[in-house]
């Protein structure tokens, strides 16, 4: 996962962006954003630039606006690939940044959402943060799941998922390419029938709904298409 798509376009992060702010939930600073007292939750899990990604903050906002409780945690500890890093490439930083741990982090994460009210969650992840929230779908702690571009999951993984969970790959992504999507689809559809959506997406890259660039009108319209898709499958399966 150290080719170009994987970190193309990267986000200038922002620790201020959002309409939200950031607090401790769960032991982790999270960014949030929503009325905390909302019956329904759902759980960001950022890709490999973290949680302070002005694009992810944004659809976090956007989620939020719909009712839920929206969090998104540092599952990185402070301290997302850079780039400009070039005595840390890629595979040496996912050595400190496991994907599974993200699951491991995320419980606690969890808990502290069910304790303040939360009656139903969802969790959606993007790029990195897809192995925690196939974890996740296997766990019996949430109740729905969507995963953009996954990166670090297997067929393997795939089996046991027992919650409805949505797939959206792209058509161009070596880490997740749409033979291993399709391969997603026929056990998730034996597995789960209807309450699956698995969909590689023409005409798109590894990372395109929250690494467009605002300036391209394609890409947002593509990104916006992605996100109305989990905003349509949490109304269905989370409230």
């Amino acid at each position: 996962m150290s080719g170009p798509e994987c970190c193309s376009n990267p986000p200038i992060l922002d620790p201020n962006s959002g309409a939200g702010h950031v607090q401790k939930l769960g032991g982790l600073n999270s960014y949030v954003s929503g009325l905390s007292c909302s019956k329904h939750a759902i759980l960001l899990v950022s890709e490999v630039f973290g949680y302070g990604a002005p694009n992810l903050r944004k659809l976090a906002d956007k989620i939020a606006a719909k009712g839920y409780y929206v969090v998104v945690p540092d599952f990185l500890y402070g301290d997302p690939f850079a780039y400009e890093k070039a005595s840390r490439p890629l595979p040496v930083w996912l050595k400190d940044h496991e994907p599974d741990k993200a699951f491991e982090d995320a419980k606690p994460v969890i808990e502290a959402l069910k304790s303040i009210g939360a009656l139903s969650i969802g969790a959606a992840s993007f790029c990195w943060g897809a192995k925690c929230v196939v974890e996740l779908a296997k766990s019996g702690m949430i109740q729905s799941a969507v995963l953009f571009h996954p990166s670090f999951v297997t067929v393997d993984d795939i089996k046991g998922v027992n919650i409805p969970i949505a797939i959206l790959g792209a058509e161009i992504d070596q880490y997740c390419p749409p033979e291993l999507v399709k391969q997603f689809e026929e056990v998730l559809t034996a597995q789960l029938g209807d309450d699956c959506y698995v969909k590689v997406v023409p005409k798109v890259s590894h990372g395109w709904t929250v690494r467009y660039n605002m300036e391209d009108e394609a890409a947002v319209m593509a990104a916006e298409a992605a996100h109305q898709k989990l905003l349509a499958w949490f109304a269905e399966h989370v409230r």
